[in-house]
This record gives C-alpha cells, structure tokens and sequence, in this order.
C-alpha cells in the first residue's frame, strides 16, 4: 500500500475512533439513574462526573508513551483502560457481582477518563505528522467526529437497551466498556505514526478533503435532523454507520487514480522526462511544506512549558473558558430535571450533534479562508466563542424550554470549536514535537474546573433542595442552577479576556502566520 493511500486510510481511522471516543459525553444521559443506582446524593454524583475529568491529569503519560511506544500499542493501552474503567462498573453496579465502595468507583471513573486522553494521543499524533501542511484541517475535522459519541452511544442505548431507564443506564456503561475496546482493535493495523507522501500533488490533497468536508457536512447534518425529529432509533443508527463508512471513498479513490497513472507512465516511455521534472517539483514542494509547518512560535519541551507565560495565560484561558462548558454538560442532567423537562436523551443528543458541527467549524474556515487577511486567528476565534456561551449561560435565566435547548446548542457548538482551536493553539505555540505532552497537560485543567465549578453548582442544588425541605435531596425550579449560570457566565468572560491578551501579547506571530 502506497503511503499516500496509507496516511487516507490512517486519517479514515481516526474519525472512526474519534465518533466512539467521547464515552463520557453520554454521562448526563444517564448521570441520574446511576444516582438511584449507587444511593448518593448530588455533591457524590459531582465527584463522580469530576472522576473522569480527573483522568486526564495523567493524560500526559499517554504523550510520553506516544514517544517511545508504537501508536498502535498506545491505542490498545487506551482501549484496555476504558474497558477495565466501565467494565468493572458495569459488573458491580449492573450485575451485582461483587461490591465496591464509593472510592473504588471513583477510582474506576478516573481510570475511564484517562483512556480517552490515550486515544485522543495517537490520534492527534497520527494526523498531525500525516497532513502537517493541513493540520488544523486534519486534525479539526477528525475531532470533529468525538463530538457524535453523545449521539451515537444515545442511539445504540434506544436501539437495544431502551426498555426502561434503569437499563439504559445499564446499556451505556456496558457500550462504554466495549465500543472504544472494539475499535481500537479494528483500527490499531491501520494508524502509522508518520506516513510521508512523496508522490501525491496538492490537487489530490486538496480534493480529498473537499470530498471530506461534503461528507463530513452531511453527517452532522444527519445528525442534527435526527436529533430533532421522531425517527426510529435503529434506522439513525444505520444510517450513521453508513456515513462513518462514506470516507472510505478518499483512500480507495486515491489508490484507483495511483494504479491508473502507474500504467500510464508504464505505456508511455517517451515521456520519463516528465515525471523527472515533477518529481524534482515535488521535492522543492516539499521542501516548501517543511517550511511551511514553521508556522509555529517555537518548540518548547514539555519540561520548560511551566517557565512560559503564554502557558498560564493559555491555561487560564482553558481553565475558565472550555472547562465551564463541560461542567455544564456534565450537569445537563439535573439541569433538565430541575426544570422539568424529561427529555434528558434528546438534550445530549443536540448538543452533541451541534458539537460536532462547532468541532468542524475552524477547520472549515482554515481551509476555505486561510489566506483571506479577515481570518481571525485562533485566539480571536477563541475570544468570540467564549462571548457566545457567556449569552447562552444568560439565556438559561429564562423559564422556557426553549431557552434550554437553544443554549444548549449554542454551548454545544462554541464547546466544540473551542475544543478544536485548542489543538491547533497548542501547536502553534509550543510546537509540534512534544505536542503530545504538552497538549495533554494543558487540558489538565479540565479536571481542576469540572471539580471546583461542578462542586459549586452542586452545593447550590443542595442549598436550593434543603430550603424547599426536600428530604431526597433533589431541586425543582429555575432557581436551582440560577447563581450557577450567572458564575459559569462570569468565568466565560474572564476567559474571554484572557484569549484577548493572549492574541496582544502573540499579534507579530499571528498577524505574519496569517
């Protein structure tokens, strides 16, 4: 197999792992019965859905394997933390095989988490050293696809294990064990750590992602209207099955076209002047590419990242902008409870479809207007979103559903595309060679806020449910995660200003890459 059909098939790889990968996406769609599960309040459900942000502080162990081990040995590791993590749950909590302590649950969540930073490692790795001319696309439009995991899993769950709530509880952890596992089988021969291409013209790049994109666009677009209309489960699911399938076409088209201008050349002898000269364009090509990848500031070593200020400014960026947003959705659950609306499945299925298309969105715009001098740089773009969910967390003060599901959308699409900048800002800033390290201790901060603002919506949910003297300690009414959306709010806008700073203080780098 030719590396240029070997770096489309990796590429093909990596979506499919990515739509499997985000297990704990689905936690809101079922975060309530595992409290009727396990007997525990609110603030323990809290510690739970903080237990697999937590994983990811030892997600930069996955970047320092990346670099000794095989990616494919790295994948599986991440495969077998995942089924081990939700495995064991689902055999405790389900089958009542053995009995665990509070403690050992949180320990098996967090042993979950962590799995997602190890596949996410050779992911982004693989598509960053395959496309690195493109790499804002490539790896935009592969993360893209972690934001239908939501859907996907919510759609498996009512397609077979949609009898009752209680089993459907029972049905994610049992698919959160297994799927990730699964695929990483599948998928392990297929990722290679570098395949170069020296023989593929920028046209072919340049259609291949194009057909990528109409494919892509179309799947979110699927997703979205599925989301939103009555549609039988098992038909959705088949028909997401066949649009993972659809990229298969871009690899397979590639190797046609190789083999047909392989007997060409062969045909036409009095022609081997031609492919010469291409052959040296390609070279100064390149050669041109390594260049281009400089369009980074500087490589900095995962051990000297803690000395530079643009870290922590960045850091804080992350802490307080992108981590907000998951707090929300791991919240999305009680939130909806709270407020009387049932329809918990529906919820994180649209924000998980509008997350996929916010995933998509920078790389869309990187590729289509890169050269055009209005593009913003990751940064602005960064600071725009964050503006966004700050209107959206207002948006929630009002009593309506659909103030709920409009915010919803809204932060499920500006948590998507702020989850794809951050890939791109970390390599950016601090290089690609340690990209795997660094970019995992920068969302080391996930941890840090899903736990301090998860902690505080949870203690105002409990405060709120103890002064309507509810026993069972649950809360009904706006006014339950009110002053949590006014703080959630104000740390978006902190975040807001801190990507503004971050651009002033990096404008020369951004204002020359452009």
């Amino acid at each position: 197999m030719s590396p240029n059909v070997l770096r489309w098939f990796s590429l093909v790889a990596i979506l499919w792992l990515q739509s499997i990968n985000g297990t704990n996406l689905s936690f809101p769609a079922y975060s309530s019965q595992l409290k009727e599960f396990l007997s525990i309040s609110q603030l323990k459900l809290n510690y739970l859905s903080f237990a697999s942000d937590a994983g990811k502080v030892l997600g930069f162990i996955s970047g320092i394997a990346a670099v000794y081990l095989p990616l494919p040995l790295v994948l599986l590791a991440g495969g077998s933390l995942g089924f081990a993590g939700y495995g064991l749950q689902y055999l405790c909590i389900v089958k009542k095989m053995f009995t665990l302590s509070f403690y050992h649950i949180w320990g098996l969540s967090f042993l979950a988490g962590n799995s997602i930073c190890w596949i996410n490692t050779a992911c982004y790795i693989v598509a960053i050293n395959s496309f690195p001319v493109n790499r804002q696309v490539a790896v935009g439009i592969t993360a893209s696809y972690q934001g239908l995991s939501g859907k996907i899993y919510t759609d498996m769950v009512q397609t077979f294990f949609y009898s009752s709530q209680r089993e459907a509880a029972s049905g994610y952890l049992l698919l959160n064990s297994l799927v990730p596992l699964v695929g990483c089988l599948v998928t392990a021969p297929m990722l290679v750590r570098e395949a170069k291409a020296t023989s593929s013209s920028s046209w072919d790049i340049n259609v291949g992602f194009i057909v990528l994109f109409v494919v892509t666009i179309a799947t979110g677009i699927y997703a979205v209207a599925t989301s939103l209309l009555t549609v039988p489960a098992v038909l959705v699911l088949v028909g997401i099955v066949l649009f993972l399938l659809a990229p298969l076409a871009i690899p397979v088209g590639v190797g046609v076209k190789e083999v047909i201008s392989s007997r060409r050349s062969q045909q036409k002898v009095h022609d081997l002047e031609v492919p010469v000269e291409e052959d040296q364009n390609k070279e100064e090509e390149e050669q041109f590419d390594e260049k281009v990848i400089v369009g980074v500031k500087e490589e900095v070593e995962w051990t000297k990242l803690c000395k530079k200020l643009n870290f922590w400014i960045y850091f804080g960026l992350y802490l307080f902008g992108p981590t907000v947003g998951l707090a929300f959705m791991n919240n999305l659950g009680q939130i909806a409870e709270s407020r009387g609306c049932a329809a918990t499945t529906s919820l994180v299925a649209l924000s998980s479809s509008f997350g996929f298309f916010g995933r998509l969105l920078p790389s869309l715009l990187d590729y289509f207007l890169s050269r055009n001098k209005y593009m913003p740089s990751s940064p602005v773009s960064m600071a725009v979103s964050l503006v966004a969910m700050v209107a959206s967390f207002l948006v929630l003060l009002i009593d309506s559903d659909i103030a709920l599901y409009t915010s919803t959308a809204i932060i499920g699409v500006f948590l998507g595309a702020l989850t794809s900048l951050s890939v791109t800002m970390t390599a950016e800033l601090f290089g690609t060679k340690h990209f795997g390290v660094n970019h995992n201790i920068v969302v080391g901060s996930i941890p840090i806020g899903s736990f301090g603002f998860g902690l505080f919506a949870a203690k105002v949910y409990r405060d709120r449910a103890a002064l309507d003297g509810r026993f069972d300690g649950k809360c009904y009414g706006m006014y339950c995660f009110q002053t949590t959306f006014i703080f959630w709010g104000t740390l978006c806008s902190i975040a807001a200003v801190l990507a503004a700073v971050l651009y002033l203080r990096n404008r020369k780098f951004f204002s020359h890459k452009r």
